[in-house]
């Protein structure tokens, strides 16, 4: 059975860490209570994101993959599958970081690879992109700024991933800003490389926001489900909220690529030269 419920959420979260797990303990267990299986939380949800992405801003607590407050989170996933953004630490370096955690156990981490702007005086950048097994179905994960490179989806596409969940702190213009944020320009990129990049690798989409104000920036929501086709099946919109789908994974994947297959049809060959020109 191919069918999964799943939910992506737009909410606000900050440096308190306990209220931040409160939050997520509610959202799992409203999620639960719908019968979702699959849930993305947004970017930097465990600690909050950065006030300002000008270099220097207050960062969030680093937790380590293996320590109490990640453990904390598969225990709360119990038996959904649960993504969520957390500053990872690692020795003495720090990442962005989103980890898929189900019934006490971390199925997959992955360590943000592109950072905007001053993002990279905070953070160290992963360098990779695998997809991964899971109770409901094969995954891939990326954060935020990933998701504007086409070669991000596509290595993971390639890699069998069924759905891709991406988690994002996407915050709107900072220069010229309209007051209604469904009339931001950059809402309109969020939603725009949601939509494309579902299409174009012909994938589930599932699309996490953070929401509400955080130091300098204004986070656009726009939390949502895509399909293979590009569709937008639920969204929160730029309000807080979860948007929920029912996808038959197995068949929505076969429908879209039953004639034009764009990773069967790839031409390898021809797209040599441009990575030499690139190198």
């Amino acid at each position: 059975m191919s069918i999964v419920r799943m939910a992506a959420v737009a909410a606000p979260f900050d440096r308190d860490l306990e209220g931040d797990f409160a939050r997520v303990a509610d959202l799992i267990e409203r999620a639960r209570a719908d019968g979702v299986r699959l849930l993305a939380l947004p970017e930097a949800c465990l600690g909050g994101y950065l006030a300002h992405l000008d270099g220097g801003a207050d960062e969030p607590p680093a937790l380590r993959l293996d320590g109490p407050e990640i453990a904390r989170l598969a225990a709360m996933a119990g038996d959904m599958v649960v993504c969520a953004g957390y500053c990872e630490a690692d020795g003495d370096r720090r990442y962005n970081s989103v980890v898929c955690v189900h019934d006490g156990l971390v199925l997959a981490n992955h360590r943000k690879v592109h950072q905007p702007l001053r993002e990279s005086t905070s953070y160290d950048s992963g360098d990779s992109f695998t997809a991964f097994d899971t109770p409901v179905g094969r995954l891939g994960l990326m954060i935020c700024y990933d998701k504007a490179f086409p070669e991000s989806a596509r290595t993971l596409a390639l890699d069998g991933a069924e759905i891709i969940v991406v988690v994002s702190a996407w915050p709107g213009s900072r220069t010229n800003a309209p007051a209604d944020l469904a009339d931001d320009r950059w809402t309109r990129r969020f939603d725009l490389f949601d939509r494309a990049r579902a299409c174009e690798n012909q994938v589930v989409w599932l699309s996490a926001n953070q929401s509400g104000t955080f130091g300098s920036l204004r986070f656009v929501c726009s939390a949502k489900v895509v399909d293979p086709g590009g569709d937008v099946l639920a969204t929160t919109g730029t309000a807080p909220g979860m948007a929920v789908a029912e996808v038959d994974v197995a068949a929505a994947l076969a429908a879209a690529r039953r004639s034009m297959a764009h990773l069967r049809d790839r031409r390898p060959d021809a797209y040599r030269s441009l990575e030499r020109l690139l190198t």
